[in-house]
């Protein structure tokens, strides 16, 4: 976990990261909330389709009752995250999504990398774990 402990540590800079890790999501969960972080994981294995994603980063982000499940819901409940230390959403399987519906998968990246660069709030990292599409601008946690 060397790349995800030098991003907990602040050695690595908080970003949307490719990370190819084979850990457990448990041990993921744990090694982030043992360092005071928030940790947050969408299945995106059953999140293949823009609603299902949207639905899916809300339940693992705890956002409100009235989170809107769009785009524009997302950025709005996004910047009010604050998760300690900071918050690191592993988001799994995220090739089906990019696959299938490229121009969602990309505005989700915008909206998440949007929260990511936020001068706000504590730091927001987002590890894209599996086999998917290249992405420009996503650089590797490993």
């Amino acid at each position: 976990m060397s790349g995800l402990a030098a991003l907990l540590a602040g050695r690595q800079p908080p970003g949307v990261h490719a990370w190819h890790s084979g850990f457990e999501v448990a041990d993921v969960r744990h090694t982030v909330e043992h360092a005071g972080w928030r940790f947050a994981h969408v299945d995106g294995l059953a999140a293949q389709t823009k609603a299902e994603f949207l639905r899916a980063v809300g339940e693992a982000l705890d956002f409100p009752e009235w989170y809107g499940q769009n785009f524009d819901a997302l950025a709005d409940c996004l910047s009010d995250v604050d998760g300690g230390a900071g918050t690191v959403l592993l988001w799994d399987g995220w090739g089906p999504l990019a696959r299938a519906d490229p121009q969602a998968f990309s505005v989700a990246l915008s909206v998440l990398g949007t929260r990511v660069h936020a001068e706000r709030g504590s730091p927001f990292a987002v590890l894209l774990r599996g086999e998917g599409p290249s992405v420009s601008g996503v650089s590797d946690l490993d």
